[in-house]
């Protein structure tokens, strides 16, 4: 599981050191977000409006197949990446995406929605899974936290950007064909970007890895995915958290819209409630990522889960407008204090020969979070009510909250000590190997 190209010595390390391409992926990323934002708050009406689905397990199946075919293609994104080079993958991911728009725009049938969602599940979990990997390699070990939440803070400014824009085309044109145009256009720029423009990274990886010294075993991809998932009390806590926190993400994502729209908002209005979330989210990355580097990763993570457990609440309990903007707003808080922490803790705990691969487990399980949301939002809403639902997942973030504070342990030191460790699957000696 080498890295694809040998270390150069004229590679820099180093968000300054890298500055360029490290904002043009910036950017690159932005359009990878838009791609989903344009679903964020109009496909769940579309699904009762235009396809007259009732049931709500139906009417969230789109985020169901969108979170298994991009946690699938998260975990084969990260080997690919390890064993191809980064950019290969990237370009391949916008390939992908092209049909999305398109199939959005036409579909004369759900079944035609639900495959438009696989194409675009793909190409998340090679596009954006890429990026991330790319931004980690540039900026070396000691800014993991700040490179994360740059790069979640562009995907996600642009999620809700595409959720308000679509939102008020809705509101304006109806929900097809106009809400999808922009879709092509993020398909076209980001393609051009990161086919002619964008740079391989592999080289500053492999790099990392000879300042961090020799490697006595390098581990092989089942033992990377065991230790992801289960047996390494770090990396689990952290694919737990990632999973819960997409499973909160999903239900919101399928039920906000239909919550809101039961207590009599309009369109336009949905948008901008879909929009306030992600743009929350979006913007507080740029302090807690760096917030992270300094503070430390584990009370950060459980904090935010607890933060995102009283948010469903609030949204519950709400009947207007500022209720569900406050709740939205908190959510949006609350997820910012993880998302970009879980990724930079990967980073201190995996070393740069097999990080790729970790970070793709992790996006495994992280992204079927959407799909377990969807799925077990949709039948409890069914069975017991939109209301049920939402408490239902606000239990099991809080829970997830006092699986972190209880099993993880601080990670952020761990970056400036990885050059004099012993190899492991986590890192330096005192790693969590201990009590696993």
């Amino acid at each position: 599981m080498s890295n694809p190209i040998a270390p150069d010595p004229g590679v820099r390390l180093g968000l300054r050191a890298n500055v360029a391409q490290f904002s043009l992926l910036v950017l690159v990323n932005s359009f990878v977000g838009a791609m989903v934002g344009m679903e964020r708050s109009i496909l769940s009406p579309l699904a009762e409006r235009e396809f007259h689905l009732a049931a709500r397990t139906a009417i969230l199946s789109f985020i169901c197949v969108f979170g298994v075919t991009k946690a699938l293609t998260n975990y084969f994104a990260g080997r690919l990446s390890d064993r191809f080079g980064r950019k290969s993958v990237l370009v391949l991911g916008w390939l992908v995406a092209i049909p999305v728009p398109f199939l959005l725009m036409w579909a004369p049938s759900w079944p035609w929605i639900l495959f438009a969602n696989a194409l675009l599940g793909v190409s998340q979990g090679l596009t954006w899974s890429t990026t991330v990997i790319m931004k980690v390699d540039l900026a070396g070990p000691k800014s993991r936290g700040l490179a994360m939440g740059l790069n979640e803070f562009s995907g996600y400014l642009a999620v809700a950007g595409a959720a308000l824009l679509t939102g008020g085309l809705a509101a304006r044109y109806g929900l097809r064909p106009e809400p999808f145009y922009p879709g092509v256009v993020f398909v076209a720029a980001g393609l051009i970007l990161s086919a002619f423009v964008v740079r391989e990274t592999a080289g500053h990886a492999a790099q990392e890895l000879k300042l961090q010294g020799r490697e006595v075993e390098a581990p092989t991809p089942k033992e990377v995915f065991w230790k992801t998932t289960l047996v390494d009390r770090n990396l689990s806590s952290i694919s737990q958290a990632g999973l819960v926190n997409n499973l909160n993400d999903g239900m919101a994502w399928g039920l906000f819209p239909l919550l809101f729209a039961a207590a009599h908002m309009k369109l336009g209005e949905i948008g901008q409630l879909a929009a306030l979330y992600p743009a929350t989210w979006a913007v507080g990355q740029l302090f807690t990522g760096p917030l992270s580097d300094g503070v430390g990763r584990k009370w950060l993570i459980a904090a935010g889960m607890w933060v995102q457990a009283a948010s469903i609440g609030i949204v519950v309990l709400s009947s207007g407008f500022s209720g569900f903007a406050v709740g939205a707003t908190l959510l949006g808080i609350g997820t910012a204090m993880v998302y970009p922490t879980l990724l930079a803790a990967i980073g201190d705990v995996a070393r740069a020969s097999w990080r790729g691969s970790a970070i793709g487990v992790y996006r495994l399980w992280r992204d079927l979070g959407y799909a377990v949301g969807a799925l077990l939002a949709g039948v409890t809403a069914d069975a017991l009510g939109l209301s049920a639902a939402m408490w239902l997942v606000a239990a099991l973030t809080f829970l997830s909250g006092l699986v972190t504070a209880v099993r993880k342990s601080e990670t952020v030191e761990w970056r400036d000590t990885a050059a004099q460790a012993p190899h492991s699957l986590s890192g330096p000696a005192r790693s969590s190997e201990q009590g696993t």
